[in-house]
């Protein structure tokens, strides 16, 4: 599951970094540095994956002016969904983000 989360917060780094924010813990005092948090906002969405001891825990918010107005805990494979759905939305809306994320899919 590690790998996923690596994997993953370096594409949507990439691809979009003003939305996207990764926290990263070292394992240990000389261990690498791994994903614990990504969470990537967009304008009426924000989605958070939480990496702990192996296990991922996937969150999704609806967001207007900034607040949360719903918030829910989501199974990994519907938070993929919600994800896609969200950036494609931001790609029809954004030619900066339609670019980007072609490019994430190379």
């Amino acid at each position: 599951m590690s790998e996923f989360a690596e994997l993953l917060a370096g594409k949507l780094e990439g691809a979009l970094p003003r939305q996207t924010r990764v926290e990263r813990r070292r394992a240990g005092m000389l261990g690498p540095k791994r994903v614990r948090r990504i969470e990537v906002v967009l304008p009426s969405e924000r989605l958070q994956l939480q990496a702990d001891e192996g296990s991922l825990q996937a969150s999704w918010a609806r967001v207007s002016g900034g607040i949360a107005l719903k918030h829910e805990t989501v199974a990994l494979s519907e938070w993929v969904d919600l994800l896609s759905s969200a950036l494609a939305a931001e790609a029809e809306r954004n030619d900066d983000a339609r670019r980007a994320l072609s490019a994430m899919l190379i």
